[in-house]
C-alpha cells in the first residue's frame, strides 16, 4: 500500500483499462470525505473516449498526458444539483453567489484529494491539473455544464508506466505556525528554501533559463504577473456567465 510519504506524480501511463467497476467503487469511496452541509456541492464528469480527450487537450495547453491517459476526470463545483433539488421541493434556492462558489469549489478539491489518496492504495497514477481554471471556458463548453457548475480540477488517471522521483517539499516549520502567525524574516527563507534551491535539477533550471535565482523561473517565466493577471480576469467572466457573480458590473465584469 502506498502512503502520502511516497506520492508521485504520474504523466506516462500503462496501455491498460482502468475499469468502470474499479473507478465507481472509488469514487463511491471518496464520496465519504468531508461536505458543507451534507450537500456534496461537486460533480465529476469522466472521459474515456479520445474524441474527447482530443477536444480537452487544448484547454490544458494540449500536455500530453490528457491524450494519453485511458481516463481523465474532470471535477466540478457544482450548486446547479442543490439548486434544482430545492426548486423541486417547494424551496428557493440562493446560491447565485460567489460565497456559494468558495463553498462547492472547497467540496470539490476535498472530494478530489480523497480520490486521489484512494488511487494511490489501488496502485493507480494521477496527475492533478492546475489548469483546468486557467481556461475554464472552454472546458464548460466542451463538456457541456450548465449554469452553477464550474470546473475546479482536473486528474488524468491509469496504471504507471514510469518511476519518477519524489518532488521536494519545504519542511514543516516553514508552514506550520504556533498560536499566531509569525512573519518570516530573510535568514528564514534562506532556511526553508535552502533544499530547494540547490537541488542539481533546480541549479539546473535557472542556469539553461539565463535567470540568478530560482524564484526568478516562478516570476517570470511559470506564473507571470502578466499571465496571473489575464487568467484572472477570464476565471472572473466565468465565474459571472456560470451564474457565481451576478452583481459585478461595478467592478468592471
Amino acid at each position: 500500500m502506498k502512503t502520502l510519504l511516497t506520492r508521485k506524480t504520474i504523466r506516462k501511463y500503462a496501455d491498460k483499462d482502468v475499469s468502470e467497476e474499479l473507478l465507481n467503487r472509488l469514487m463511491t469511496e471518496a464520496a465519504r470525505t468531508q461536505t458543507m452541509g451534507n450537500l456534496q456541492l461537486y460533480s465529476v464528469v469522466v472521459t474515456r473516449s479520445k474524441e474527447m480527450k482530443e477536444k480537452l487537450a487544448p484547454a490544458h495547453f494540449n500536455q500530453p498526458m490528457v491524450k494519453e491517459a485511458p481516463i481523465v476526470l474532470t471535477i466540478c463545483a457544482d450548486f446547479n444539483r442543490t439548486s434544482f433539488w430545492a426548486k423541486c421541493r417547494n424551496a428557493e434556492p440562493g446560491y447565485d453567489n460567489f460565497l456559494s462558489f468558495i463553498n462547492a469549489a472547497t467540496d470539490a478539491l476535498l472530494y478530489t484529494q480523497t480520490l486521489c489518496n484512494l488511487m494511490d492504495e489501488e496502485g493507480l497514477g494521477y496527475c492533478y491539473l492546475g489548469t483546468t481554471v486557467y481556461q475554464p471556458q472552454q472546458i464548460i463548453d466542451i463538456l457541456q455544464l450548465p449554469k452553477l457548475v464550474m470546473p475546479v480540477a482536473t486528474l488524468t488517471v491509469g496504471w504507471p508506466a514510469e518511476e519518477p522521483s519524489l518532488s521536494d517539499r519545504l519542511p514543516l516549520e516553514s508552514f506550520v505556525h504556533q498560536e499566531t502567525y509569525h512573519d518570516y524574516l530573510g535568514k528564514d527563507i534562506d532556511t526553508y528554501y535552502k533544499y530547494k534551491e540547490e537541488l542539481e535539477e533546480n541549479r539546473h533550471f535557472v542556469e539553461i533559463n539565463h535567470k540568478e535565482t530560482l524564484a526568478q523561473i516562478f516570476t517570470d517565466i511559470r506564473y507571470t504577473r502578466k499571465d496571473n493577471e489575464a487568467m484572472s480576469k477570464e476565471l472572473l467572466g466565468t465565474l459571472k456567465r456560470q451564474g457565481f457573480l451576478p452583481y459585478t458590473e461595478e467592478i468592471g465584469i
